[in-house]
């Protein structure tokens, strides 16, 4: 149900206007959908609506945004810890809570530097808007860390979602481009993690009891900019490979993904990777790319307004600039489309009322926040 959640904003607090879902919108006979560019924001990387349809859009260099579609007001929020941006660092992801309805809890991720070593951090606080408008999160907590913090500023991962009843909440640790830890079970890197909405590990995960890392669900992975649930409770997972190999993969406790084991890509300077194969070992993709896509940001649609597209799987296109269509069918998967965008896709999501909104990662523009509604 959408709620009403009205505010009275000063002039002061209206940093700039976007223009409106109308400012600018394009066509094309090759797509089958048009484009409205509706805000540009500064290298943005993630975004949730809030139920009453304005939405939280966090910023690379560490700025987490309030920002409403329907008049392009965007307002700072407050009370963000600073994040380390070098590199591929940023304040990564923004979920809201299961029951966001009561508790108003804002769930995020970032990248920081402490005692000289780097890592993704959870985090969580309070959404509060005052009656003149200002806006902050209270209480802010991090309450999960990466294991262990290294040095470097990539693959940190960072992407949050919640189980389907809401008891539980899944974090990707990418491998920090030290490829080994994605093995090593005592690390958290180059995980998937299912941990209490406290960020405590899970009771019952399934490796616990082996000698893991206890928030361990599965391992073996690369640099996880991309999780969600279907309809049906199954967990879907986006990773960038190395030179070749980008993946989807399904999701299963415990199971082992290979890297750096086994890739359908290569090393970038040339050495070979073992392809994954049958008994192997290792859970192999559903989908994989090479040449790559380069993904960011993934979505489950489960909207109305593209019938066509319900139960399907959008992934972001950095280095493709494009944005794919993955085709579920219970357990498999399979490519569908790909759509040239024209510039680097950051984060696919899914609005209100099943519009597929887009941010840009910058570059021709400073990361431009589209909505696309069919065509005709």
């Amino acid at each position: 149900m959408r709620h009403s959640m009205m505010f009275s904003l000063p002039l002061a607090l209206i940093a700039c206007s976007g223009g409106g879902a109308n400012s600018q919108t394009a066509a094309s006979a090759e797509k089958p959908f048009k484009t409205s560019v509706i805000a540009d924001f500064e290298s943005p990387w993630a975004m949730t609506f809030l139920p009453d349809g304005r939405a939280l859009v966090t910023e690379k260099a560490g700025e987490m945004i309030l920002f409403d579609p329907k008049n392009g007001t965007k307002i700072p929020v407050g009370g963000i810890p600073q994040s380390d941006s070098a590199g591929q660092g940023a304040l990564m992801d923004v979920v809201l809570s299961p029951t966001f309805d009561d508790d108003k809890m804002v769930y995020f991720s970032f990248s920081e530097a402490r005692d000289g070593v780097k890592g993704v951090a959870l985090a969580k606080g309070r959404f509060n808007q005052a009656s003149d408008g200002a806006t902050k999160l209270d209480d802010v907590a991090v309450i999960f860390r990466a294991s262990p913090y290294v040095d470097g500023n990539g693959h940190y991962s960072g992407r949050i979602a919640f189980s389907p009843d809401g008891k539980y909440l899944f974090f990707t640790n990418g491998e920090r481009q030290k490829m080994d830890p994605a093995q090593d079970p005592k690390s958290t890197l180059g995980k998937v993690l299912r941990l209490n909405l406290d960020g405590t590990p899970a009771s019952g995960n399934p490796l616990a009891a082996k000698g893991f890392n206890p928030a361990i669900w599965s391992y073996g992975h690369r640099n996880l900019l991309g999780i969600a649930f279907d309809a049906d409770g199954r967990l879907w997972e986006q990773e960038m490979g190395p030179k070749g190999g980008d993946e989807v993969n399904l999701i299963k406790p415990g199971l082992n993904y290979g890297w750096p084991k086994v890739s359908n890509g290569s090393h970038y300077d040339g050495r070979d990777i073992p392809d994954h194969a049958a008994g192997d070992g290792y859970e192999a993709p559903k989908v994989s790319w090479n040449p790559v896509i380069s993904p960011g940001g993934l979505i489950y649609y489960s909207g109305d307004l593209f019938p066509q597209w319900k139960g399907s799987l959008f992934i972001g296109g950095l280095s493709s600039q494009s944005l794919v269509r993955v085709k579920l069918d219970g357990e498999t998967a399979s490519k569908a489309d790909q759509w040239d965008m024209g510039a680097r896709i950051r984060e696919v999501e899914q609005g209100p009322d099943g519009a597929l909104w887009l941010l840009e990662d910058g570059g021709k523009s400073q990361g431009r926040l589209l909505k696309l509604t069919p065509a005709a």
